[in-house]
């Protein structure tokens, strides 16, 4: 891993949380993802497994996490099991973890070989009533290929008919919502290094350039502060392609009079950041793209200042969604009359700004979360309203990421260039 690690009393306190949501005589188990094949012996880049690295810090694969706080050996309340170097692997891929390096990241004292798993935890399970296994319950999962937690589950059923079985999204979803000031302080960084690539291509962009060589100027920076790189796939869309939501090929020219959609994020220690920004190519916002530009930021504003809580997320989308009515009246694209007449379960802003305006944010970009729990102090969530017009070739998002705080909202992205007439400046 490339950054700094996290002090392990994250972790710590982490587990303590999680504990008093377990039934009595429970054991959890959480397992490392896998790492993919690509062909022949190629394989992708390891990422861990979130709610094993939130509870652990572990960031090494062929890991497993066993938290049992009623076992009568105090001994095995939290028990970690990772790889075992062997002379091989320390030839070919360097040195796994040592027990000792294990306890000093993560905090737990016990730590044992993998290879040592199914007997520690046969025997554990006889003192055991319930097994709480852990699955991929996002909202906008996507299960078709099988990971070690859902092989761990199958066979652990087979295994252990008896046992109450438990799942342990639901109490991850409710502890990884909220978040403690070392995890504030990593999104704060990954945030950092996010407004260092994009001051660096400010003054890069210029008529001609392609897109991926926009993106490449982003990964540079990133790397070269310690972030693996981007926190997701990055966007980077000129003139027609910014309309298109989820664009990432990257490959078309950036041309004069066009605006270039950038929805990019560095990751640091695993925590996301995700910021959109819309910059000109020739370096000045005609009148009507600024026009555009400053009812999307308008918008942005008042939509971050209802980041309150105690406010449900679905409520607050529907009062941005007004917010964005009016605009769009105001820019010619939608007429009174016909909003007037328009299915309330349809509402015609959509054709224009068609997504959520919000998501969490944390060790997943599109974070665990209910949408039907309130916001609460010490949450972390996106606002990214947008305003997208076909037939004028220009998509308009700007996305910063807000901390929910007691004595409002805490803007992580505050220093990182905004406003319209700020962006033309540093351009030119």
């Amino acid at each position: 891993m490339k950054y700094t690690p996290i002090n392990n009393s994250l972790y710590i306190s982490n587990r303590k949380k999680f504990e008093k949501h377990l039934k009595p005589k429970s054991i959890a188990v959480f397992n490392s993802n896998d790492i993919m094949p690509t062909n022949a012996d190629g394989v992708m880049p390891f990422r861990q497994n979130n709610d094993l690295l939130y509870l652990s810090g572990i960031d090494q694969e062929e890991s497993i996490l066993v938290l049992f706080p009623d076992a009568t050996n105090p001994k095995f309340h939290e028990i970690l099991f990772v790889k075992e170097t062997s002379e091989l692997i320390a030839i070919w891929e360097g040195a796994k973890l040592t027990k000792e390096a294990a306890t000093k990241q993560s905090g737990i004292k016990t730590v044992y070989w993998l290879s040592e798993f199914d007997k520690i935890f046969e025997a554990l399970t006889k003192e055991a009533e319930n097994i709480y296994l852990n699955q991929n319950a996002h909202l906008r999962a996507d299960t078709t290929v099988q990971t070690r937690d859902d092989r761990f589950q199958i066979t652990c059923r087979e295994k252990y008919p008896s046992h109450q079985y438990e799942q342990l999204a639901p109490i991850m979803q409710t502890l990884r919502a909220i978040k403690s000031p070392l995890e504030i302080d990593a999104i704060q960084q990954a945030c950092n290094i996010t407004e260092k690539g994009f001051r660096r291509i400010l003054e890069f962009v210029k008529p001609g350039v392609m897109e991926y060589e926009i993106e490449a100027e982003f990964a540079h920076e990133f790397l070269r502060n310690r972030s693996r790189g981007f926190a997701y796939q990055p966007i980077i869309a000129a003139g027609c392609n910014a309309c298109v939501l989820h664009y990432i090929d990257n490959n078309q020219e950036c041309k004069a009079g066009d605006v270039i959609l950038m929805d990019v994020g560095a990751e640091y220690a695993n925590y996301a950041s995700d910021m959109t920004r819309c910059v000109p190519v020739s370096g000045k916002f005609t009148p009507r793209q600024k026009e555009v530009y400053n009812a999307v930021l308008r918008v942005m504003k008042s939509a971050t200042s209802m980041l309150v809580p105690g406010v449900i997320h679905n409520e607050y989308h529907d009062e941005v969604g007004k917010l964005m009515e009016s605009e769009l009246i105001a820019l010619g694209l939608l007429d009174k009359h016909d909003i007037k007449k328009q299915d309330p379960k349809n509402p015609l802003y959509k054709k224009y700004f068609m997504h959520g305006t919000s998501h969490h944010m944390g060790l997943d970009v599109h974070d665990v979360e209910n949408r039907e729990r309130p916001f609460e102090v010490g949450m972390v969530l996106t606002v990214e309203p947008g305003i997208y017009i076909q037939e004028e070739n220009l998509g308009i998002r700007l996305e910063n990421d807000v901390l929910i705080t007691k004595e409002g909202q805490l803007d992580l992205m505050a220093s990182i260039p905004l406003e319209a007439d700020e962006i033309e400046e540093l351009m030119n």
